[in-house]
C-alpha cells in the first residue's frame, strides 16, 4: 500500500513471553495511515511488523512457544493455554501450525519399522438417513508406524488396523524410502503380516521383543495353574512353592537380586 498522509494514532498492548516474575509489557503507540490507491477498499490501515500483524493481541513468538509447547512437551492445549495466557482457539491454531512443520516434514531414512495398533476412544456410528443402516464413521483403532532402531520416533499414524490400512499408508511414502526398510518389528497379527508381504516384500518380518516375553509369561502362568490343578486336586495357594515364585519366574533381568 501507498500512504503519505497520517490519518491518527492508536495504542496496543500485545502479550509476549514471561521474563522474570511479572514479565514485560509492551505498549505500543502505532500510527495509522490513509492509504492513497484509488482501488483499495479498506482506505486506511495502521503499522504492524512481522512479530505483531495488525488486529494481533499476541507477538508472534509468544504463539510459536504455545504450539511447539504442545507438540514438544505433551501437555494439552487447555494446560498451554493457561501457562500462555491465551484462548484455547489461539492455541489451537498455533498447535496445528507448528505440527504442520513436522507432519509435512520428508521421513527419515529407516532400517526397522515398527507396526503396532492403538486404541484411541471409542468408535463413531453414522447412520444413513435413506437406508436407515449405520457404518462406522471412526475407527477406535490407530496402526502407529516408528523408526524401532533409531531416533526417528514416530513417522505416521493411520486410521483402522487392518490389512489394507497398512498398505495404503506405505503407498503414500516415496519408493526410495520403503526400498530402504530391511526389517518391519510387528506384534504376533497375521492381518499386519499379510500387509507386510503385499507393502514391503522384500522385507525380513520379526515379532518385537515386548509381545515374545509375553506370550512366555502367558504361557508360564498356564502351565503353572495346569500343573498345580493335576498334582494338588484344586487351584493353586500361596503357601504352594510354585506360586510363591511366580513373581520371581514373570521379572525383568535387570529386577532380580543376586
Amino acid at each position: 500500500m501507498l500512504a503519505c498522509r497520517v490519518r491518527g494514532s492508536s495504542t496496543t498492548r500485545p502479550r509476549d513471553l514471561p521474563y522474570g516474575k511479572h514479565g514485560p509489557e509492551l505498549v505500543w503507540h502505532k500510527r495509522r495511515w490513509w492509504c492513497d490507491e484509488s482501488g483499495c477498499p479498506r482506505r486506511s490501515f495502521t503499522e504492524q511488523v512481522p512479530q505483531i500483524p495488525a488486529r494481533c493481541r499476541l507477538t508472534e513468538r509468544l504463539r510459536q512457544a504455545a504450539g511447539r509447547a504442545v507438540r514438544d512437551a505433551g501437555v494439552t492445549v487447555v494446560q498451554a493455554a493457561r501457562e500462555w495466557k491465551a484462548s484455547w482457539p489461539v492455541v489451537m491454531e498455533a498447535f496445528g501450525t507448528a505440527a504442520t512443520a513436522v507432519t509435512e516434514a520428508p521421513l527419515p531414512d529407516i532400517e526397522v519399522l515398527g507396526i503396532d495398533e492403538t486404541r484411541r476412544g471409542r468408535a463413531r456410528w453414522e447412520k444413513d438417513p435413506q437406508t436407515g443402516k449405520s457404518s462406522a464413521a471412526a475407527d477406535r483403532w490407530h496402526t502407529g508406524f516408528v523408526d524401532a532402531a533409531g531416533c526417528g520416533g514416530l513417522l505416521g499414524q493411520t486410521e483402522g488396523r487392518a490389512a489394507g490400512d497398512v498398505p495404503a499408508w506405505l503407498a503414500d511414502t516415496p519408493l526410495t524410502w520403503r526400498q530402504g526398510v530391511r526389517f518391519v518389528a510387528i506384534d504376533m497379527s497375521p492381518s499386519y503380516r499379510a500387509a507386510i508381504r503385499t507393502g514391503l516384500p522384500h522385507a525380513t518380518v520379526v515379532v518385537d521383543h515386548f509381545h515374545v516375553v509375553q506370550l512366555a509369561n502367558k504361557m508360564l502362568s498356564l502351565v503353572r495353574r495346569r500343573l498345580t490343578r493335576t498334582h494338588r486336586g484344586r487351584r493353586g495357594r500361596a503357601k504352594d512353592p510354585e506360586w510363591k515364585a511366580r513373581r520371581k519366574l514373570l521379572r525383568n533381568r535387570e529386577e532380580r537380586r543376586s
